[in-house]
């Protein structure tokens, strides 16, 4: 029998986050009343999760751990714990998943978890989104237009945990049966949105507007997503890493030339607003100033998740500074352009 431990990676967290409920379900089926725990590894330490996983059940029949930031389970000391645990023959009523927003960890950890146990959760193809939101609304008692449908896609990130949160504001707007049309879609997402990594990368990639126009909204956007419940900094770069990831890839497949629509479809660039968004990202930021603002997110995260929440705010306001003024140098080689 395989020992109680999952790995699912990727950012499709709609359906990364339905296989963890699965799991979840299948223990509550089997056990009854299940003890359930999410810890972020960035800030609690393997060893304080091992030691829920082994000291047994107090209230409940079974016990389901949830870890994010697998990919932060590097240390030799971490993997041979883990290692103790699996050889051990843990009981089939503790479970442990390992979950990341990347698409691979060490390849080390990796091993330890049976094949069948593991899985990356890509972005959805393009030919799944429009059926995936007929499929989401119909399911709810509503219809949704092709034009409005692709206007949902072009205004939301892609993956189905935001379109799921994102689209069921309709179903609080319009009675059952009703037809989503594109105006309905500009009249309740385009209004009252909440901000996110996404519409911060809209704000910094605005190149009709100036570097300096372009940092007061910038750092205003910031401060309202801090505001909001979804304020977590390590999503917040997650976000913008994979927004200056895909410019990069905006960059390769129009080098020389403009792509055609049939190689910006194929590469996920489907929409008409979020071309748009990516003609103008690319009129601010070569490939080579990408990889610079890359490096820069990602030496803020690992500053964040080594110091802590205290300067978190200090941090990402730096970081949206450099990426806007300086296009990915560090502060001290910025130069003020206004």
């Amino acid at each position: 029998m395989n020992p109680p431990i999952y790995l699912y990676t990727g950012p499709e967290f709609g359906e990364r986050d339905d296989a963890v409920e699965a799991v979840k379900a299948s223990l509550r089926k089997k056990f009854g009343e299940t003890e359930s725990h999410l810890f972020y590894l960035s800030e609690t330490p393997l060893s304080a999760v091992m030691t829920i996983l082994e000291s047994g059940m107090l209230f409940s029949s079974a016990v389901c751990v949830v870890c994010r930031n697998a990919e932060l389970l590097k240390k030799k000391d971490d993997l041979e714990m883990l290692s103790a645990w699996i050889s051990g023959n843990p009981s089939d009523s503790s479970a442990l998943i390992l979950v990341s927003d990347e698409i691979s960890v060490d390849s080390k950890l990796d091993r330890l978890v049976p094949a069948q146990q593991k899985k990356k959760f890509w972005e959805m193809f393009d030919d799944r989104k429009i059926p995936w939101l007929y499929d989401f609304f119909r399911k709810n008692g509503y219809r949704i237009s092709e034009d409005a449908a692709q206007l949902v896609l072009d205004m939301i990130e892609n993956n189905t945990q935001a379109l799921r949160q994102e689209c069921s504001r309709f179903f609080m707007c319009f009675p059952k049966e009703h037809e989503i049309s594109a105006d309905d879609v500009e009249a309740i997402l385009s209004h009252d949105r909440e901000e996110n990594a996404f519409t911060l990368f809209n704000h910094m990639s605005d190149s009709e507007k100036s570097p300096v126009k372009r940092l007061e909204d910038s750092l205003s956007v910031l401060q309202k997503i801090r505001l909001s419940k979804d304020s977590s900094s390590v999503m917040i770069i997650a976000g913008l890493s994979s927004c200056f990831r895909k410019l990069q890839l905006w960059n390769k497949i129009n080098s020389g030339y403009p792509a055609d629509e049939l190689t910006l479809k194929s590469n996920g660039f489907s929409g008409k607003l979020m071309q748009k968004q990516y003609r103008r990202a690319a009129r601010i930021w070569t490939s080579g100033q990408a990889a610079a603002v890359l490096a820069d997110l990602a030496a803020a995260d690992m500053e964040i998740r080594s110091g802590g929440s205290l300067l978190e705010d200090v941090i990402l306001q730096k970081l949206v500074y450099e990426i806007v003024i300086g296009n990915g140098r560090q502060t001290a080689a910025c130069e003020y352009d206004a």
